[in-house]
């Protein structure tokens, strides 16, 4: 299916070396960057929102290994620093 495109001098120019770099037409490298774009679009919708920004999230640990039994008196030493 024939598609027009127009491109900017620069976009072209980039093109026009990275097809010659390959020893391929310039019409494989538009194919081959649009399918690469799309489809890590389309990966990127299909994640979860924690996935998106995991790499944003801390893996380290508190080291305290029980918060949850006895968060009353953490939150407590927490607020009295505080004030």
């Amino acid at each position: 299916m024939p598609i027009s495109v127009r491109l900017d001098k620069d976009t072209e120019r980039l093109l026009e070396m990275t097809a010659k770099a390959l020893a391929t037409t310039k019409s494989s490298v538009i194919k081959a960057s649009i399918k690469d774009f799309c489809q890590k679009k389309l990966n990127e919708q299909r994640k979860r929102p924690y996935e998106l920004i995991s790499d944003l999230i801390g893996h380290e640990g508190s080291g305290d290994g029980n918060l949850a039994i006895n968060s009353e008196e953490i939150l407590r030493k927490a607020f009295r620093r505080n004030r």
